[in-house]
């Protein structure tokens, strides 16, 4: 019998939070108000406590917009390379293809999705290229579920050049797991990945540094126009009004569970109890640097291990993408999410090899191992 209700297990957009629906089902309200202004101003200062930058913009677009504003802020036209691109996966390639699309210069250290660009290698390729104005990368390239180590790749441009703008993409690990922000310029995030929101709205967080750097340039992505808008509580067009009003029941949601350090931990408990589930069934973790919003395995199967999966048992995890669109599972940790739920998602996982005869029999493996890591005595 066919589930009659999907969980979505996918790494964004992540199923929305029965609160958040609940205030989106709500009637609109008018974003010219000194009541949404009220609103608006309390959720610019939570998402700026949460990033840890000196101010923070959102615009009406998703994250890939975000992506696209940050490039042409910071890095000018130039005939040598202004723009150092770490290519470690899709994403890492689209701030290359945002570049070329506006022709800037850009230079690109280039890896395999499971292998993570080191600092070393930053550092090598700065100092050949003394003309680099920024540097654009994520925390987690979600094409292969790959972390960077950001703070690393970071502090070592910035002591190479002080004034090097570091781009950070933290889309998928913004209310995922504590952020070090000491050497980042510009950290983008999105709504539908941790703050379990439908996706259109993005948000740059923004350095001393790169508010230093602002110009009155371009016309919807026009940063220093849309800053001087929002520091006044209102924006420069159509606010993301239900965005806004879904944002100020997420960060209640936060506050109900304990507050960040409370999801933190929980986010980063559940990451690692499924790595070990995932690893009792013998399965093949993906990236050599796992991220903490998602579990990636690697298998020979894996397109009808997740169209089994959705058609059987209802349970949506994401495939890869490009050469790996058959051969990746990608299972969702971002957002508050339900112990039983993470539960169910890996016995249907289990159950899943059994009935593809990729196991022999059902033992309860992948739950007991999620369930002695997630509850043990720390």
């Amino acid at each position: 019998m066919k589930p009659t209700q999907t969980l979505l297990f996918t790494p964004g957009p992540t199923p929305l939070h029965p609160a958040v629906a609940n205030t989106l089902s709500q009637p609109i309200p008018h974003h010219r108000t000194p009541e949404f202004e009220a609103i608006f101003g309390s959720v610019r200062q939570q998402l700026k406590e949460m990033i840890g930058l000196a101010e923070v913009l959102t615009l009406v677009s998703s994250g890939t917009g975000a992506m696209e504003a940050a490039l042409l802020q910071f890095v000018r036209p130039s005939t040598e390379p202004a723009l150092l691109v770490l290519n470690n996966g899709k994403f890492g390639e689209r701030f290359g293809k945002i570049a070329r699309a506006h022709s800037l210069s850009v230079v690109e250290i280039k890896s395999a999705w499971d292998t993570p660009i080191n600092p070393d290698q930053v550092l090598e390729t700065l100092q050949r290229n003394p003309r680099i104005q920024a540097i654009a990368l994520q925390v987690c390239d979600s094409s292969g579920g790959l972390r960077l180590d950001f703070e690393g790749i970071s502090e070592v441009a910035k002591e190479h050049n002080p004034k090097i703008v570091t781009i950070i993409d933290a889309i998928t690990a913004l209310g995922v797991e504590p952020l070090q922000t000491s050497h980042i310029d510009v950290l983008i995030g999105g709504s539908q990945k941790a703050f379990m929101l439908p996706v259109g709205l993005s948000f740059l967080g923004l350095s001393d540094f790169a508010l230093s750097q602002l110009e009155d340039r371009g016309y919807y992505f026009n940063l220093k126009l849309e800053l001087k808008n929002q520091q006044k509580n209102t924006t420069a067009f159509t606010a993301g009004i239900l965005h806004i009003l879904g944002l100020q029941t997420y960060f209640e949601c936060v506050r109900n569970l304990g507050g960040f350090d409370t999801l933190y931990t929980a986010t980063k408990k559940r990451a690692e109890s499924t790595h070990k589930a995932l690893e009792a069934l013998g399965l093949e973790i993906y990236p050599k640097a796992p991220a903490l919003c998602m579990s990636v395995i690697y298998h020979e199967q894996a397109s009808r291990i997740r169209k089994h999966l959705h058609q059987k048992y209802g349970v949506l995890v994401a495939g890869g993408q490009d050469a790996l669109k058959d051969y990746l599972l990608r299972i969702n940790h971002m957002g508050i999410i339900e112990t039983h739920q993470s539960a169910w998602v890996l016995s249907a996982l289990e159950q899943s090899l059994v009935d593809l005869k990729l196991r022999p029999s059902f033992e309860g493996v992948a739950i007991k191992a999620f369930m002695q890591h997630h509850y043990k005595e720390v």
